[in-house]
């Protein structure tokens, strides 16, 4: 089989084709064949060096879609099944999606049932996960108001398509004027501007998902109601660390906190499909790439900031 090795940290260069055996199933992790999947800006970042806990050599790459090509000794899943996989450690604890078979443990291997083909349904796992995962630390009631620091990020996206299924009232936000009017065609009921750090209204929110990260949380929070919630799902200008935030000024009567989509189980990927099938969710697919041309996609991903999914088909 073919798969992308990284060998040492470095631009998309370092990203090597390789013939690999295809791996054998063990007792509790299965083979899955890898149609499609998702390229991502923090797989770059781990590409480069910046994910500590990453040793290489690695195959990289955080979800795929594909199908069982050989269950494991304990594995309900039967082989021609059909299943997403998603986080759990997949191409940073063990190799990830950027080869054309992966040995996957069983209790991250989420069997779906999805009609279309292949590079539509690689546009789901990872990014919709991490936005319903997200929207359900809010905990919010349909018709209450939901905003998304970030809206043209791939999960913001996502994130507009699935508040409004859950009955929201959803504003998105975005640091370029040009891209407002995308917002709402994507089905936002309104755009935010988001100039210096700061958003240009005075109105609050029920719930607030930050993408973008540390630099604009303490604005986010002044723009949270009374006993709303604010989760950061995302890290878009690679801060991790807070600084200079008061919690007696920031927090008073309201909560925050995180969300990795790391925790997602069968039964909450079944709650997501069930919700993208009844109300026909989709995000655009921007372009699509073969498996050796993953270097491109990855530069493409970084330098046109694509307003969609970016995705590699091994077909």
């Amino acid at each position: 089989m073919r798969a992308i090795v990284v060998h040492q940290p470095g631009d998309s260069s370092v990203l090597k084709m390789e013939e690999r055996p295809i791996p054998k199933a063990t007792k509790d992790w299965s083979v899955m064949k890898i149609h499609a999947f998702g390229v991502h800006r923090y797989e770059v970042l781990t590409r480069e060096g910046g994910s500590p806990s990453v040793h290489f050599p690695r195959v990289i790459g955080v979800e795929a879609v594909g199908e069982i090509y050989q269950p494991s000794e304990t594995s309900k899943l039967t082989a021609g099944q059909k299943v997403v996989t998603m986080n759990g450690g997949l191409g940073r604890e063990y190799d990830g999606s950027y080869e054309e078979y992966a040995l996957v443990p069983d209790k991250y291997l989420y069997p779906v049932d999805f009609q279309g083909d292949w590079v539509s349904l690689a546009q789901y796992p990872e990014t919709f996960a991490t936005a319903y995962e997200g929207l359900k630390t809010l905990r919010l009631h349909q018709g209450q108001s939901l905003l998304l620091r970030g809206g043209t990020t791939i999960v913001g996206l996502a994130a507009i398509q699935l508040g409004k299924a859950l009955g929201l009232k959803v504003t998105a936000t975005t640091r370029q004027p040009e891209r407002l009017p995308k917002l709402t065609e994507f089905g936002a009921d309104d755009s935010v501007l988001d100039k210096d750090l700061k958003l240009q209204t005075d109105q609050t929110y029920d719930g607030i998902l930050e993408f973008v990260g540390t630099p604009t949380l303490t604005d986010s929070m002044a723009h949270l109601k009374p006993m709303g919630t604010c989760s950061i799902v995302g890290m878009l200008d690679k801060e991790w660390v807070i600084n200079h935030f008061d919690p007696f000024e920031n927090l008073d009567q309201k909560y925050l906190t995180v969300d990795d989509s790391g925790n997602i189980t069968p039964a909450e990927v079944q709650e997501m499909f069930k919700l993208i099938k009844d109300h026909h969710l989709t995000i655009p697919i921007s372009k699509t790439f073969t498996l050796d041309q993953i270097a491109a996609a990855q530069d493409y991903t970084m330098t046109e900031r694509p307003v969609g999914v970016v995705i590699v088909s091994n077909d």
